[in-house]
């Protein structure tokens, strides 16, 4: 049986191949893949932007997606074949001291991703290592469930916030993951959850998603100093920067966007003044995973809501193109194989 997928040969060139189906080596599972969401790394690699340590060509990209087991490789259980399901994409050894502290995204075995190092999601299947895989129900929508990867960082920023009920939080950044976290803090119980974005059409859609007002970053001048918890998704060169402004004294705040070199930094002096607690995520750790399909199941969250265009592999130029295009119109991006 043959199978196709998206190779990407090196920055600015790809090509659609038709290979013999991938056999699942031992500890592993194929998966037949149902949905694949484009995010602004995957442009990064094809644009030729991401670092280089964070990549290897020629790549499968596509590490935002969802499946069904197809077939099992030696010493795997069976009873997986046919269950839908998601999968980390971190190839954590498991037995460093980050590993066993559960930080398994910050695994120092050497960085292996699936997407990026390791052949990913753009194709009709891919195989994991079955020990990644976090099963969905059986009804599970995995047009929806592709999302789960970026729902996944959002989960680890939740938990890198601490989050009260009753507390004032803040969102910068109304993208895919600025519109899932308003989604996940909802439903954690806050006083207030202020949306910061400067499109408005983003603002207004993240009020359907549960934020009780949207300000542009000119209005949000006038309540900085407010915000027990502020979440920065944007990665905007001065997202870091305004986010601290926007925290009370002695609040926290995570940051999620991936900068890229030139951002603006987190004034020192602010920073020791304000006593703010500031924490970074990269990735999702594997409890993270659990909590954001823990979430998916019970309907917290509504990935769905958030697709705006789906396209075959074939049309995989086309679609690359509208990620990180500005069209404030333009949400999560998926390829159905």
């Amino acid at each position: 049986m043959s199978s196709r997928a998206i190779v990407v040969e090196r920055p600015g060139a790809h090509r659609l191949v038709t290979r013999g189906t991938p056999t699942p080596g031992p500890g592993e599972v194929l998966v037949r893949v149902a949905a694949a969401g484009i995010c602004g790394s995957d442009r990064e690699v094809y644009d030729g932007h991401r670092d280089a340590a964070y990549v290897r060509y020629p790549v499968i990209p596509g590490h935002e997606w969802s499946g069904t087991v197809a077939a099992v490789g030696e010493g795997v259980d069976p009873g997986l074949l046919g269950r839908r399901t998601v999968a980390e994409g971190f190839r954590a050894c498991g037995v460093c001291e980050r590993c066993r502290c559960a930080e398994t995204n910050l695994c120092t075995g050497g960085y292996a991703e699936t997407g990026f190092t390791e052949p990913g999601a753009f194709a009709d299947h891919l195989t994991v290592p079955a020990r990644l895989l976090h099963l969905l129900r059986d009804d599970a929508d995995l047009r929806a469930a592709a999302l789960l990867e970026p729902a996944a960082v959002v989960a680890a920023a939740v938990r890198a916030g601490g989050l009260r009920p009753g507390e004032r939080v803040a969102v910068v950044g109304a993208g895919t993951l600025g519109l899932l976290a308003v989604q996940l803090l909802a439903a954690s119980g806050p006083g207030e959850l202020v949306v910061v974005d400067p499109r408005g059409a983003r603002g207004a859609r993240a009020r359907e998603c549960g934020a009780t007002s949207a300000l542009s970053p000119v209005a949000a001048e006038s309540v900085r100093g407010s915000f027990d918890l502020v979440v920065e998704t944007a990665g905007a060169p001065t997202t870091a920067a305004s986010s601290c402004l926007l925290a009370r004294r002695g609040g926290r705040v995570v940051l999620t966007g991936m900068f890229t070199e030139g951002a603006v930094g987190i004034d020192p002096v602010h920073l020791s003044l304000s006593q703010l607690e500031v924490r970074s995520v990269f990735g999702a750790s594997s409890a993270a995973w659990g909590d954001a399909v823990r979430a998916f199941g019970l309907g917290l969250i509504d990935p769905a809501a958030l697709i705006t265009h789906e396209f075959p592999l074939e049309r995989f130029g086309e679609a690359v193109s509208l990620v990180g295009g500005g069209d404030p119109k333009t949400g999560k991006v998926l390829l159905r194989p």
